[in-house]
This record gives structure tokens, C-alpha cells and sequence, in this order.
């Protein structure tokens, strides 16, 4: 299967506006603009974003991978980046897509506290909003993929998920 490279160009457009409006609003900030606060709330939440496309892509990629079956989207503006074909992959395939995203979410949380700073208000935001990402990561994402790693079977429900036959 090729990458989705609409979806690829979309999302590394995403994050350059998010470091472009990140640096604008550092700008901002220094030379004591009460401009800067607007423009902080638009980078904070980009680079949260972004962040959210990172850990996207790397589920993908573990599909990708372990040559999981996975439905692309019909247009750009989806949330998910592809659908998992909980009907034609198996539990090897799903822990490896798991994998994927938790892999890249440790990357941006690392490069996140490696980067960005509490002393700067855009930073800030999105060091929180990286924060909320990951409780949710926890919450939503690592149960079902720790019961599948148990032995449990595939999860059949949720809205990244499809479950159509394998086809011949």
C-alpha cells in the first residue's frame, strides 16, 4: 500500500504553520505585545496538533508495517488517518499498530520537554495540551491494546476501527 500523500502534504503543512505561528507569537511575546496572546492560543493548539498527527502516523506506519489492512480516508478534512481492518488483521498486526503510535507519541513528549518551555505562553499551551493528548493515549488507547497483548481478541467497536472480510 502507498502512504497517503495528500494526507502526508496535509500534515506537514499543519506542522509548519504550527513552528511559523509558534515563532510569531515567541516575536510577540518579546517585544511585550499584548498581540501575542491570540497568536499563542493558535500555536499552542497547532503544536498539540501536530503532535496528534505524529502519533497518528506512527500507528500507520506499525500498520504499515506489519502489512496490516487499513482503510484511507475518501478526503483530507478526516479526523483518523486510516481505519483498521479489525476483521482481516490479526493480533500481531494490532499490537504492531499500537506500537506505532505509542513509539511516536514518546517521541513528541520527548522532543516536546527537549523544545518548548513553560516560560513562554504558546509553549505552554501546547506542553499542557501535549499532556491531555497523552492522559487520553492512557485512558482510550492502552487498555485495549494491554488486553490484546494478554491474549484478549481485537477490539470490534470504535470509530478507528472497520470489519470487513479479508478479500480474495
Amino acid at each position: 500500500m502507498k502512504l497517503p500523500l495528500k494526507l502526508l502534504l496535509r500534515d506537514l503543512l499543519i506542522i509548519a504553520a504550527a513552528i511559523v505561528v509558534r515563532e510569531a507569537s515567541h516575536g510577540l511575546e518579546a517585544s511585550g505585545s499584548a498581540a501575542h496572546w491570540p497568536l499563542a492560543l493558535v500555536a499552542g493548539a497547532l503544536l498539540a496538533l501536530a503532535g496528534y498527527l505524529v502519533h497518528e502516523w506512527g500507528h500507520l506506519l506499525g500498520a504499515l508495517a506489519s502489512r496490516s489492512r487499513v482503510e484511507l480516508p475518501d478526503t483530507v478534512a478526516a479526523v483518523f488517518l486510516f481505519k483498521f481492518d479489525v476483521g482481516a488483521n490479526d493480533r500481531r498486526q494490532f499490537l504492531w499498530m499500537s506500537a506505532g503510535g505509542f513509539a511516536a507519541s514518546a517521541i513528541v513528549v520527548a522532543l516536546s520537554l527537549a523544545l518548548l518551555s513553560f516560560d513562554r505562553l504558546a509553549d505552554g499551551i501546547a506542553l499542557v495540551l501535549t499532556g491531555l493528548g497523552v492522559l487520553a493515549t492512557a485512558v482510550l488507547e492502552l487498555p485495549p491494546a494491554w488486553r490484546v497483548l494478554r491474549g484478549a481478541g481485537l477490539p470490534q467497536q470504535g470509530p478507528a476501527f472497520v470489519g470487513t472480510k479479508p478479500s480474495d
